[in-house]
């Protein structure tokens, strides 16, 4: 039966990406053992589903619409700068999101109605960021040290706040120049649909 890679996200507005290319584009000048995600790329991931057979598509979509008709529209901001596991050693590079309860309501939620059709449950508690960046596995001690002084010197103030009204089941296609997000189908959350 054939799969497709997929994950379902909230999606930022057109300013927030600008803004995350302009960090990225002045980040890149500091190193280049990073491995960066292109800005239109970037959002905030609720679950990743890797592979799904096209069989259960209908049914995930189904289970999708029920769960955002359940949770209102919110809002969160996109502030601040981190790493995974941490700064001083870095392997992935990420802008901070706060959110209200309503976020992580819907990110478990989305986790619990995956799990019973079947999906793994993240074994990481949900941490609300927006990658940047990833750092190469075969970076040396001494350019990893480097780049864990430069991010010290980062600092990211408030970029904007995104209003959600749905969320997105993403098809992810990695392609040799990197992986191409596709929207399969849009859920409006709660009563976001009327005027």
């Amino acid at each position: 039966m054939p799969t497709i890679r997929s994950f379902i996200a909230l999606n930022l507005t057109a300013d927030i990406h600008r803004q995350l290319d302009d960090i990225i584009q002045s980040l890149k000048q500091q190193t280049t053992i990073v491995r960066w995600v292109p800005s239109q790329n970037i959002h905030l991931t609720l679950k990743f589903l890797g592979d799904v057979s096209l069989a259960n598509i209908e049914t995930l979509q189904r289970v999708l619409a029920g769960e955002a008709a359940r949770h209102t529209p919110f809002t969160f901001t996109v502030s601040g700068f981190g790493a995974f596991p941490n700064t001083r050693w870095p392997r992935v590079l990420w802008v901070g999101v706060q959110a209200p309860p309503a976020l992580a309501a819907a990110q478990r939620g989305i986790e619990a109605e995956t799990q019973r059709l079947g999906y793994t449950n993240e074994e990481r508690p949900f941490s609300p960021h927006l990658t940047l960046g990833r750092v190469s596995n075969n970076a040396s001690p001494q350019e990893a040290r480097r780049l864990s002084d430069a991010l010290a010197q980062v600092k990211i103030g408030e970029l904007g706040q995104v209003m959600v009204k749905s969320i997105v089941l993403y098809r992810s296609d990695l392609n040799p120049g990197g992986a191409a997000y596709t929207p399969l189908a849009s859920f409006p959350l709660g009563n976001s649909h009327n005027p």
